[in-house]
Order: C-alpha cells, then sequence, then structure tokens
C-alpha cells in the first residue's frame, strides 16, 4: 500500500523491506514462517528458489540490453569480471583465513567463492530506482547490470576449484575435475546452450507473428516461460543454468525485435517484483541466527562484523580502481568508486552456498575434518554477510539522498545567516545622489530673496555608516552638497556682471532699480 512512497520518495527498495518483513515473520520474532523446520528438504527447496528467481532476473536484464550488447562491450565486461572476481576472491580467501584460523585456506577459497559473484537481482533493484535513473549514467548503469549478470554466473569455477580440492584426494586429480567439468561443461556448455535456445526462439517467435500465428501477450509471456525452459534443461545437464538463463536473454533480444514487441508491457515487471519481494521474504526468514555465535566454529559476531567492514572496503574497490583506466564505460574515479561500492551480496551468494552444501558431504558435529567444518560454517558466514551487504547496499542510496538534503538545508541556513549580519541588500545597491537645497520665497518679507531649507543629514549619515565600502563615493556626495549650498548662499560669485565693463555696470544697475519685485513663488513642500 505505501510502497510507490517507499521507492520513489525515499527510495527503499523491495530487497530491504522483503528482507525486514521475512525477518519479522521468521523464526526469532513472530514465528510464523520458519523455512529450516521443513526437515532435509530445506536446503533443496532453498536452493530451487533462488535458481527461478536468478534464472528470471538474469533473462530479463539480457533482454533488456541493447541490441548486440555483449559484443559491442565484450573487451570492458572481460577487463570488469575476471580481473576483479579473481582479486576480490583471494583478498576475502586472505580475510577469513585471518579471522577463522580453524579454515583452512582451501575452505576459505570456497566461502569467499560464495561471496565474489554481485548480486543482479539487489543491483537491478538499485541501478533501476528513480535516483539511480536520475543521477547515475546510462552507461554505467548497463554496465553495471551486465557484469552482475555475467559474475554470477561465473562464480561456478571459482567455488568448484575449491571444492574439488577439498573433496579430491590429489590436487592434480582436482585440477583436472576443474578444467574438464568446472569450465567446459559447465561453463562453456551452459552459454552454447543457453545462446541456440535463445536464438532460436527469437526465429520462431518471428515466424509465428509474421504469419498471425501469436500475439503481443504471448511474446511478454516469454519473458517467464523462456527462462524457466532454459534454466530446466542446462540444469538437468548439470551446466550452469545462471549463464544459460542470460544467454538466452542476450540472444533473443540480440536483433531487438523482442524489445520491439515487448516494449511498454508491464508484465515482466510485475514478475520480477513478485518473486523479488516473495525471495527476500524467504530469505529473511531463512537468516540463522542462532549461528552467528559458534564456539566450535571459531565464529563470533566481532569477527563477522570485521569480515563485513573488510569485504565491502577490499573485495571490489582497489580492483576497480586500479583497472578503470581500461573500461571506456568509467570515465572517472569517482564512478570508479560506485562501481566498486555496488557489489551487493544477496540472492547469489545464497545460491551458491546452498549449492555447494549440496556438493559436500553431510557434517559431522562437533567437526572432525575441514570437510566437516566447511559445511557447518560455511552458511553463517555467509548468512551474515548477505544481510550486512541487503543493509548496508540496499540504504546506501536513501542515507546519500538524506545527506544530500541536510547539506542542502545546512548551505542555505549559512548563506542566510550569513547575509543577515551585514547591512540590507538594497542599501549597498542603492545609488546616491546629492541632495539639493530647496528653495523657498518668503512672501511676508516681500523680498526675493532665496532661503534654504534644512538638508537631512541623518539619513546621509546612517547610509555612509552602513554601506562602508561606498565612504569615498558618499563624502563626494557630501562635497558636492556643500558646493550647491555655498553658491546658493552666495549668488554673486555666479553674476556675470562683474566681469563685464563699468558702463555696462552702470547701465545694469539703472535698469535693475525700474523692475519691480518678484511675485513670491511657493515650490511644493515650502511653508
Amino acid at each position: 500500500m505505501f510502497s510507490l512512497l517507499a521507492r520513489e520518495r525515499l527510495y527503499v527498495n523491495e530487497v530491504v523491506l522483503g528482507t525486514a518483513f521475512g525477518i519479522f515473520m521468521g523464526p526469532y520474532f513472530a514465528g510464523i514462517f520458519d523455512p529450516r523446520t521443513w526437515g532435509t528438504v530445506t536446503d533443496t527447496v532453498t536452493l530451487e528458489v533462488m535458481r527461478i528467481v536468478l534464472a528470471t532476473g538474469l533473462f530479463a536484464i539480457g533482454v533488456e540490453l541493447p541490441g548486440s550488447y555483449m559484443a559491442k562491450h565484450a573487451k570492458s565486461l572481460v577487463i570488469m569480471v575476471v580481473p576483479t572476481m579473481a582479486i576480490g576472491w583471494v583478498i576475502v580467501a586472505g580475510l577469513l583465513r585471518v579471522l577463522f584460523p580453524r579454515f583452512d585456506f582451501t575452505s576459505c577459497l570456497a566461502i569467499a567463492a560464495c561471496l565474489t559473484p554481485t548480486d543482479p537481482i539487489i543491483c537491478a533493484a538499485i541501478v533501476g530506482g528513480k535516483f539511480a535513473r536520475k543521477h547515475v549514467p546510462l552507461n554505467l548503469r548497463q554496465i553495471l547490470s551486465a557484469e552482475s549478470a555475467a559474475n554470477d554466473g561465473l562464480a561456478y569455477p571459482f567455488l568448484t576449484i575449491a571444492i574439488y580440492l577439498t573433496v579430491d584426494s590429489t590436487v592434480s586429480e582436482g585440477v583436472t575435475h576443474w578444467v574438464l567439468i568446472g569450465w567446459l561443461y559447465q561453463v562453456i556448455l551452459g552459454i552454447v546452450v543457453g545462446a541456440l535456445l535463445g536464438l532460436a526462439f527469437s526465429h520462431l517467435m518471428k515466424f509465428s507473428h509474421n504469419r498471425g500465428f501469436i500475439d503481443r501477450e504471448s511474446y511478454v509471456a516469454q519473458y517467464l516461460a523462456l527462462a524457466i525452459f532454459t534454466t530446466g534443461i542446462v540444469s538437468t545437464l548439470g551446466s550452469d543454468d545462471l549463464l544459460a538463463a542470460f544467454a538466452a536473454g542476450c540472444a533473443i533480444s540480440w536483433d531487438g525485435d523482442f524489445n520491439v514487441h515487448t516494449e511498454g508491457e508491464v508484465f515482466a515487471s510485475v514478475i520480477d517484483l513478485v518473486l523479488n519481494c516473495a525471495c527476500f521474504i524467504y530469505i529473511g526468514a531463512w537468516l540463522p541466527f542462532n549461528t552467528f555465535t559458534d564456539a566450535s566454529l571459531g565464529i563470533t559476531p566481532w569477527r563477522l562484523v570485521i569480515l563485513c567492514i573488510g569485504v565491502l572496503f577490499l573485495r571490489r574497490i582497489p580492483a576497480i580502481l586500479a583497472l578503470y583506466k581500461w573500461i571506456p564505460e568509467i570515465s572517472s574515479w569517482k564512478e570508479a568508486l560506485f562501481c566498486g561500492h555496488f557489489g551487493p551480496m544477496g540472492v547469489g551468494a545464497v545460491f551458491i552456498s546452498t549449492l555447494a552444501i549440496h556438493k559436500l558431504p553431510g557434517a559431522r558435529d562437533p567437526p572432525e575434518s575441514q570437510r566437516d567444518l566447511l559445511a557447518s560454517g560455511l552458511q553463517p558466514i555467509v548468512a551474515f554477510m548477505v544481510l550486512s551487504s541487503i543493509i548496508v547496499h540496499g540504504l546506501s542510496i536513501p542515507f546519500f539522498s538524506w545527506g544530500k538534503n541536510v547539506s542542502r538545508t545546512v548551505s542555505l541556513s549559512t548563506t542566510w545567516t550569513a547575509r543577515s549580519r551585514g547591512p540590507p541588500d538594497w542599501v549597498l545597491t542603492a545609488r546616491r545622489t546629492p541632495v539639493l537645497p530647496r528653495p523657498s520665497t518668503d512672501a511676508e518679507a516681500g523680498l526675493g530673496q532665496l532661503q534654504d531649507d534644512r538638508m537631512v543629514e541623518s539619513d546621509l549619515a546612517q547610509a555612509s555608516e552602513a554601506s562602508t565600502p561606498r565612504d569615498g563615493f558618499a563624502n563626494m556626495s557630501s562635497g558636492g552638497d556643500k558646493q550647491f549650498e555655498y553658491m546658493a548662499m552666495n549668488p554673486a560669485t555666479t553674476d556675470t556682471t562683474s566681469e563685464r565693463a563699468p558702463e555696462d555696470n552702470a547701465v545694469a544697475r539703472e535698469e535693475s532699480q525700474n523692475v519691480l519685485p518678484p511675485k513670491a513663488v511657493h515650490f511644493p513642500g515650502s511653508q
């Protein structure tokens, strides 16, 4: 009922709201919804829920990217995905090894592989919001969406190398399985199958549309149908179904025809919103708060908090700051810092960690080997990092917007205070004009001489004190006033008769005696 207010005015997306609602409904508060009471099928249900949500989200990202975007920006994506993931993977594994010494480095690599990919669901919710559309350039939003989709699928090789090294008896056997299964069969085959399915459906739908066999609603339904169909086929083959869904989305909209037929439809957005809300409500209820303190695994809250801070600052930011000059879509270090910060962990991390649990043997309590330690400690660490990322990344834009509003308010208040200390602006900009004496005649005396009115000196003094920079001009005005006053009191100084010849002066005096006294003239304002 208040979703528009939360998303458009407060910039709080469905990720934060859904997780908060799930925590409230979960076993640690209301106790209404508890996925962990479902017994042995809990991990299976969690895995499949995350798989469907990720597949539809990745397919939608592939469709919404411009035609042939992946081919045009392949260099930038390769630089932004592979080195960034590798550097962050090793750094996070090092942090885990220091903070949790009971885990060996191979186990730390397996946990770090779950935290390496950028979550496309949270990323899409952030970069697709009103604030991001207004303040983040389009090319930056597109590269972030494509990067989050690509590296989520590429988390498989980072996870499988650690799993094979943990499970297999020798290092050479683990590396062989990693190359043949982790890369060739899972990643490469998944991309090929997904792309072929997308291209096949693209041609089939154009053929049906040209002959009137399909309508607009059926086009829109492919958002969900083709994503689930591709995921089902590829997961049955045992390949990377996430990369396959993303490849299918890119392939079906490669020439832009699919986008033309689905433009303006809200069905896909509604489906994404419903699935995302349901998924994060599930995650909120799934979070294992009671395992955030486990002495047998060396897990304590303060260690988790330090890990969270280290991951947020070291997982992506150093790598992107070092590589952004080779990425044309990122034009400055500020944009690189933004891309480095917005690497949220969420649905993808939960999916990869649950997949790792399925590949590991059952944990014994108390743990007796590294396999047991990894199986027992993997999900508590990943769950805490997911919760921290939802809080930090989900609330980054609301806090940034609030900070901008506070800064603008403080700036306006400071400016108004600074202005109120001095004289009014109109005093500083008023034009100074010399004040001339107002002439008047004394009708009762019958004389035609001019008398001076009193000048208003108090007003001039106040104006000159209020505007110090214009003192020189005020003094000049005062001097001008004295000059006019002197000329009015001494009319002889302006009389030109003194310069005439003596005979002319005599004639002038004689004529002046015959002139009648002038009538009294009253000027406006004189008494």
